[in-house]
């Protein structure tokens, strides 16, 4: 089959789901011109491995550094704007109300600024913060912060960003969520990921035991395509318009 015909064959497919399964990396992101986690390593952060700057060890050793290493990328993404591969996303789901669950590995946000609902971040939220140690009764993250990293005045207990770090599981209400969609799902799509990070790359696998359609949309070769039904080759920005513009 052409491109072409491959294309409309899969859009006919996502028209007839009863469900669809998104799965999106950080191809999707770099589109609206995010860096990736070590492409953003420039200038002062050029010297520092991102295991010194990604790690619950490294932010005991060092809070300072990897609390202005989160600050610097957020400055940076904050600057991103959604691309025509969220938007596309973003207006399915309002024309078709629970008809498809948003999972992502990226924490950027873009999904949820483009106007996704909803979405499963499984490797948590850039521009959120938790607690480094369980919360006592006197931390609340909303109350006033002092000093940088920030601190619980009552315990001293340290506010970190809301990501999954190396080394650190993926929080599991939402994993057991999107593995859910990936077993419900009549068609999977695999958007702007590799497929080298799990367990998000199993979902692709998960999908297909359970008989679903199996879509790898990527720029390249991902890990993915020996899995996929179809191999769609380009970018999200153009091919998710494409797919879902129906009404």
């Amino acid at each position: 089959m052409t491109v072409a015909q491959d294309l409309a064959a899969v859009r006919e497919r996502v028209a007839a789901a009863r469900h669809l399964a998104v799965l999106t990396g950080a191809g999707v992101s770099a589109e609206s011109g995010v860096p990736t986690f070590r492409d953003a390593q420039t200038g002062l952060w050029a010297r520092f491995r991102p295991e010194e700057l990604a790690t619950e060890a490294a932010f005991r050793a060092h809070p300072q550094r990897v609390w202005d290493w989160y600050a610097f990328r957020r400055e940076r993404v904050a600057e991103a704007q959604p691309n025509a591969g969220h938007l596309a996303l973003a207006g399915f789901a309002r024309r078709h109300p629970d008809r498809l669950t948003l999972i992502t590995q990226n924490v950027d946000g873009l999904h949820q600024r483009a106007g996704s609902t909803g979405v499963l971040a499984l490797h948590g939220q850039l521009f959120e913060n938790a607690w480094l140690d369980a919360p006592q009764p006197c931390c609340d993250l909303e109350r006033e912060r002092v000093g940088s990293p920030s601190a619980c005045a009552g315990c001293g207990n340290l506010r970190r960003p809301a990501v999954v770090w190396f080394g650190e599981a993926l929080p599991l209400k939402t994993l057991a969520a999107a593995q859910q969609a990936a077993r419900a799902c009549d068609v999977l799509l695999v958007v702007g990921t590799s497929g080298q990070v799990y367990p998000a790359a199993g979902l692709a696998q998960t999908a297909q035991d359970a008989g679903a359609h199996v879509v790898v949309v990527n720029t390249a070769p991902t890990a993915l395509d020996a899995v996929a039904d179809v191999v769609l080759r380009g970018s999200a920005a153009l091919i998710l318009p494409e797919l879902l513009s129906f009404k």
